[in-house]
Order: C-alpha cells, then structure tokens, then sequence
C-alpha cells in the first residue's frame, strides 16, 4: 500500500476540526461521547483521514472504557504501533500506517484470541455498514 501524504492545509480541508485534532494532533475525545463507542452493526472501521479499512465489526467488544476496542486489526499492515510517553506514562499508541494518522493506544487486557484491547477514538474512524 502506498503511503498517502498531504499538506496541513490539505489535511485541514478534508477533516472536520474536532476529527483534526486526534488525528493530526494525537488528541483524544472524552470517553463515551463518539460516534461509534456503542455502535454494533455489522461492517467495516476505515480511517476518516485516508480511508484505508483498519478494523473489522466481528472484532469489536464492549470493553467498558467509553471508546471503540477492537482485538485485532483487519491486518497488521494497516495500523502501525510506536512507544508513547506523553502525559506522564508509557503506552503503545496505535497509528494509520498509511497517513500516520493518530487511532489511539492499545493495551494488553483485551479478549482471547489476542488478549489484545485497541482502543480506538471514534473521530479516526468512518464506519462503512456491511450491505445487506
């Protein structure tokens, strides 16, 4: 997959300002206030900066956190994991690996089969519904 590059005022353009702010600016929304924490339909997670598909309904728990989590990424490709110490603690931060987009952190306290929570702001996603 190639990567997908853009200027800032290009990434401005497309994203709405609150969307901007977590995936540009590694921000996160308040828990229990995205779009999709409770959303449980059937289909397809993509990234809302470059559309690349990134998780999969069939893999999304309640994990009682108040975000999207997920076991495990449609494929490892896709999401890029990188060391993060802000906010004085150590996390793995979860990213777009095609526009470096921000996704979120995962953590080690998720479902068999990974055992693997990725915890996921709902503004670094597009839900796509499975067709019926």
């Amino acid at each position: 997959m190639d990567k997908v590059r853009k200027t800032d005022a290009e990434w401005r353009a497309i994203l709405t300002p609150q969307e901007y702010a977590v995936v540009r600016e590694k921000g996160t929304e308040r828990a229990f206030t995205g779009r999709y924490w409770d959303t449980f339909q059937h289909g397809i997670y993509r990234c809302v900066a470059c559309g690349t598909p990134l998780f999969a309904s069939d893999t999304k728990f309640d994990a009682g956190c108040g975000w999207p989590s997920y076991f495990e990424p449609l494929a490892p490709d896709r999401v890029r994991e990188e060391r993060d110490t802000s906010h004085g603690m150590v996390r793995t931060e979860v990213l777009c690996n095609i526009c470096d987009a921000h996704l979120g952190h995962v953590f080690p306290d998720g479902p068999e089969p990974t055992g693997l929570r990725y915890c996921i702001n709902s503004l670094s996603l597009k839900f796509e519904p499975e067709a019926e």
